[in-house]
């Protein structure tokens, strides 16, 4: 589950900015640099703190495959594919999620964080956000 909403998601979730069922949705991955803000508002905020390119990494990080926006009883989730990047050596201590799009003015707003709770390395491997099984974010 995520471990930081961003404010203004609410609020463009609330307004139709963000539109969980249609709109494309990237994961950026950050260094430890970054000091998470539930205030911080677009990728713009965040992106000066993204992993280093190469080595497996690209800047702007990735699609999320195969999203889902589902009612599960009481609780509606969002979730996809675990997030992977192969022949990878670099480091990361968050993952950022955020809906690839502009609207309204708003260039990619951000979604969530997820905190590795510490720097997670890979060397010459792969390198995977793997996302809790009540999914990435979830409404209750």
């Amino acid at each position: 589950m995520a471990d930081l909403v961003y404010n203004t998601f609410k609020r463009h979730l609330g307004s139709g900015l963000v539109d969980m069922d249609d709109d494309t949705f990237r994961i950026v991955l950050l260094g430890e640099g970054y000091v998470p803000d539930a205030g911080h508002a677009v990728l713009a905020d965040v992106i000066g703190h993204e992993a280093p390119d190469g080595d497996g990494y690209s800047a702007g990080g990735r699609e999320l495959a195969n999203t889902v926006w589902v009612q599960d009883g009481e609780s509606v989730r969002f979730d996809a594919d675990d997030a992977q990047w192969a022949d990878a050596t670099f480091s990361a201590r968050y993952a950022v999620i955020h809906a690839a799009k502009t609207v309204a003015g708003v260039v990619d707003p951000l979604v969530c964080l997820l905190d590795f709770t510490a720097l997670k390395s890979v060397s010459a491997g792969t390198f995977t956000v793997r996302f809790n099984e009540s999914g990435i974010l979830s409404l209750s």
